[in-house]
């Protein structure tokens, strides 16, 4: 069980770290985009860490909780970006 949750927040860690570089290296104006494909790259990520813990079991669940999570902290990451843009 405490195995799930790592490789759940592995790729939370990933995503605040996206989010981080992003905000850090990317041209004003074009965040957005450097959103978009770290959703990508955490979607693949997913993937591709819930497939090697060769666990069928709670498959989908572990794929949504981890996905979710991702989508929180990049949509967050976004509403800083948006309100840093304002100032």
């Amino acid at each position: 069980m405490k195995w799930q949750w790592r490789s759940i927040g592995l790729v939370w860690a990933f995503a605040v770290v996206c989010s981080v570089l992003t905000g850090a290296l990317a041209a004003p104006g074009h965040s957005i985009v450097w959103i978009g494909l770290s959703l990508a790259g955490c979607t693949i990520g997913t993937l591709s860490i819930q497939l090697a813990t060769g666990q069928k079991e709670g498959y989908v669940h572990r794929v949504t909780v981890s996905l979710v999570g991702v989508v929180v902290v990049l949509a967050a990451a976004t509403g800083i970006f948006a309100l840093a843009g304002l100032l």
